[in-house]
C-alpha cells in the first residue's frame, strides 16, 4: 500500500528554506517540472529512508512529568553527528551550539531560514534505517 513518506515544511521564506536544503544539507531533489532554475520553483527533496515513531504527550520519568503538546516533528538522522555538524558549518549552516546527549541520541538543532530549526541527531536507539 504505502510507497513513501512525503513531509511538508511550511516556511515564511520558501526560497531560502529550499536553498538551505539544497546547498547546506545537499539533499538530492527534483523540480515540479515547471520551475527550471527559478529560485521560487517547487523543489522536492529526497530524504532517504524514513521511519515514523509515536511519542506520548506525557511521560513520567521518575520525579519529572514531561509534557509535550500534540504536534509533528521532523528530525534528520546521521551516522556521525560531529562530522555532520562540521559539514553544516562549512556550508554556511548555523547549528545552535554543540551536539549534546539527548538520551535517545546525540544531536543539535540547526537554524533553517524561513522556518523553525531542525534536529539533526545520531541515534542511540534501534532504527529501521541503519543496521
Amino acid at each position: 500500500m504505502q510507497t513513501a513518506v512525503h513531509t511538508l515544511i511550511y516556511s515564511d521564506d520558501p526560497a531560502a528554506t529550499r536553498a538551505f536544503f539544497r546547498d547546506v544539507l545537499e539533499l538530492p531533489f527534483v523540480t515540479d517540472g515547471e520551475g527550471g532554475d527559478d529560485p521560487q520553483a517547487w523543489l522536492i527533496f529526497a530524504s532517504g529512508p524514513s521511519e515514523i515513531a509515536v511519542q506520548p504527550t506525557s511521560d513520567d520519568f521518575g520525579d519529572d512529568m514531561v509534557r509535550a503538546p500534540r504536534h509533528h516533528q521532523m528530525s534528520l538522522i546521521v551516522a556521525d553527528i560531529e562530522a555532520a555538524t562540521a559539514e553544516i558549518r562549512e556550508r554556511g549552516g548555523i547549528p545552535r551550539g554543540l551536539p549534546t546527549d539527548l538520551g535517545f541520541g546525540t544531536g543539535v538543532e540547526v537554524d533553517v531560514p524561513g522556518t523553525d530549526p531542525i534536529l539533526i541527531y545520531q541515534p542511540k536507539h534501534a532504527t529501521t534505517t541503519q543496521g
